[in-house]
């Protein structure tokens, strides 16, 4: 049977960030990622991986300010696939009901386009915005750690139990793995058979995430559009030859597998009435787009939790899943509470 120090469940963006994390907090660590697919396949590689520096409470926005001085750091590091935009933040109300929620907020200016903005609202200069080829940015960090990390892709945990300060994690694969810490970054699969029962006092749910392709090439310098009063925001993708819109979709309660990859009418219809609302122009390019589901708290704050001693759920990140993985990866570890002395033992030798 092997044996490691910490097991990461989920190969995704902040599975990836969280191992990376582990190695360099304490080298000579064992650590396995397992993931059941590919890595960054999942929710990461449905994400619009755009990163604005705000947040609803101090929390986090002080994980949103965290998290962007990691992913400029890492971006020169590993050359990730990251690209810095201007951006405007468009509302109805005034500046001081806008600027409380966002770090970096700068000088009023007028709407980039004449469809950015109704009539009657004002705009300003947002600092520090940046998007991602999400699915990438995962599978490239931990490339960068395969001679340091076991990363165990098409792998999937059926069963997951405690015995004698260790964690026994069944594969699917037919072999099992006990790990003295686990941490469970399964992204919307909360669900799952292995670990739903101990999730659930979490109140975690699943709300479906939708973003609308908008037809038309942007020209060079468009900015990101953030619309505060809808929640939304339109997103220059020159490389792909469209716009993205991501608007509130108010469908919970989903299955990760249940979602399929394809739009239905609802989801068009719902994303022309918010286009409607504030950039009627672009309602009849609104023709094509991508869904999935994330995993949401009650309080709308990402949730890194020990479930049970050395067993940590990190997620929960209500669609900021990229934005604010390095800070969500810096509270998993931290919440591991490895030893007194901040060391993790050396890794366990592989027994038969």
């Amino acid at each position: 049977m092997d044996r490691v120090d910490l097991a990461v469940v989920g190969g995704g963006v902040i599975g990836a960030v969280i191992a990376r994390e582990a190695v360099a907090a304490f080298p000579g660590a064992s650590v396995a990622v397992l993931e059941r697919g590919l890595a960054g396949q999942g929710a990461s590689s449905r994400s619009a991986g755009v990163h604005f520096p705000r947040g609803g409470t101090e929390r986090v926005r002080s994980m949103s300010a965290y998290s962007q001085g990691v992913w400029e750091r890492l971006a020169a590091e590993l050359d990730l696939p990251i690209r810095t935009v201007d951006a405007t933040v468009v509302s109805a109300g005034d500046v001081d009901g806008v600027s409380p929620v966002y770090l970096g907020l700068g000088d009023e200016t007028a709407p980039a386009h004449d469809w950015a903005a109704a009539p009657g609202t004002r705009a300003w200069d947002l600092d520090g915005c940046h998007y991602a080829d999400v699915q990438a940015v995962a599978g490239r960090v931990l490339a960068g750690l395969r001679d340091r990390v076991t990363v165990l892709e098409g792998t999937e945990v059926t069963e997951l139990s405690s015995e004698g300060g260790y964690h026994r994690l069944t594969l699917g694969s037919g072999r099992e793995l006990l790990a003295r810490r686990v941490v469970l970054a399964p992204g919307p699969w909360i669900g799952h058979p292995a670990w739903a029962e101990l999730v659930a006092p979490l109140g975690l749910r699943v709300k479906k995430v939708v973003a609308a392709h908008l037809e038309g090439a942007p020209a060079a310098g468009d900015p990101l559009v953030v619309f505060h009063d809808e929640d939304a925001f339109v997103l220059p993708l020159p490389e792909r030859g469209h716009y993205l819109f991501s608007y509130t979709c108010d469908r919970w309660d989903v299955t990760p597998d249940g979602v399929g990859p394809a739009l239905e009418p609802s989801d068009l219809d719902d994303a022309r009435a918010v286009l409607g609302r504030f950039a009627p122009g672009l309602v009849d390019r609104c023709t094509s787009g991508r869904v999935f589901c994330d995993a949401y708290s009650a309080d709308r704050e990402p949730v890194v939790a020990e479930l049970l001693p050395g067993l940590v759920f990190a997620g929960a990140a209500n669609g900021s899943g990229y934005r604010l993985a390095p800070a969500i990866a810096a509270e998993a570890i931290a919440a591991l509470d490895l030893t007194p002395t901040g060391t993790i033992p050396q890794p366990l030798q592989r027994q038969s």
